[in-house]
């Protein structure tokens, strides 16, 4: 149910959308939430300016294109709710108005039960909606649920400094510069050059070396 990245869900299931690969302790953790969500999950980690670090969505590829088109991540209730509160509440409890009915449009695409869980502060909010077919959440399943998600928030928090060696190399991709041209300008091989962008890219969790310089502008490093 939840996008916290303004509806634009993906249309593939269980899709990284936002900046980051995957890890070994992060796949595990997905593999937890798959299990404890049977009718699917989305969640969005550190929400920044409208954009998480990480998306993933596994709910009904028909019910993302719905949402995606009729832009309900403007509208929806259940992400209002954690985008406002921490801590984890169903679907059917909220509290909040439905006015485009997109609870009940959800359950016409199996998202019949759900809760939302959100962590994290403001400024780099967790929230993760998840939900189920059969029946409603018990307090034990979204407790448990809640735990995973902090687990995920926890280990997917940005980092607050880089190397010298790491801001140089972003600057110059920053600049424009090609690889060549930036070695030559550092004094340095190329393929040195090229491993402080890998490491760079691995300390910014992303997947790609215009993605490190986004999230390292973002992040006032460079």
């Amino acid at each position: 149910m939840v996008d916290p990245k303004s509806g634009n869900l993906s249309k593939k299931t269980c899709l990284f959308v936002g900046h980051m690969s995957k890890t070994p302790a992060l796949d595990l953790l997905l593999h937890e939430l798959s299990l404890a969500t049977p009718g699917g999950y989305a969640i969005g980690l550190h929400i920044r300016y409208v954009s998480p670090l990480i998306m993933v969505n596994t709910y009904p590829e028909e019910w993302q294109e719905i949402y995606t088109s009729k832009v309900y991540g403007l509208r929806d209730p259940t992400l209002a709710w954690g985008l406002s509160h921490i801590g984890v509440r169903r679907w059917s409890a909220i509290g909040l108005p439905d006015p485009f009915g997109i609870l009940r449009e959800a359950a016409e695409y199996g998202l019949v039960f759900g809760m939302i869980c959100s962590t994290g502060p403001l400024s780099s909010r967790t929230i993760c909606g998840a939900s189920r077919a059969d029946r409603e959440y018990s307090d034990e399943e979204m407790q448990h649920i809640q735990r995973i998600v902090q687990r995920m928030h926890d280990l997917s928090i940005p980092p607050t400094k880089l190397s010298r060696a790491q801001i140089e190399a972003l600057r110059c991709i920053a600049d424009g510069d090609r690889h060549a041209a930036a070695a030559a300008r550092l004094g340095i091989s190329e393929s040195a050059f090229k491993a402080r962008l890998t490491s760079a890219r691995q300390k910014l969790m992303a997947r790609t070396t215009a993605e490190a310089v986004q999230r390292a502008k973002e992040y006032g490093l460079i």
